[in-house]
């Protein structure tokens, strides 16, 4: 079985970690945002501003994944 680590192709595990790896680094980054607003005691809009705009790009790769999924891609 050459060009497989542990029977995965290398497409296998870069898709499993650019869909896992980087799901789990978003929900990393969430929770270092709402530490942010916490820490700062931002109040209601301060912390609704802080998810909205920092939180916004995230919403971006999601959309691809979703896209990618229903176009198949």
């Amino acid at each position: 079985m050459e060009g497989t680590l542990f029977g995965f192709t290398e497409e296998q595990i870069s898709d499993f970690g650019s869909t896992f790896g980087i799901g789990l680094f978003i929900l990393f980054m969430l929770f270092i945002i709402a530490e942010i607003a916490w820490k700062s005691k931002a109040g209601k809009t301060g912390t609704f501003v802080l998810f909205f705009v920092l939180a916004f790009g995230m919403l971006g790769f999601i959309a691809k994944t979703i896209i990618q999924k229903i176009w198949g891609i």
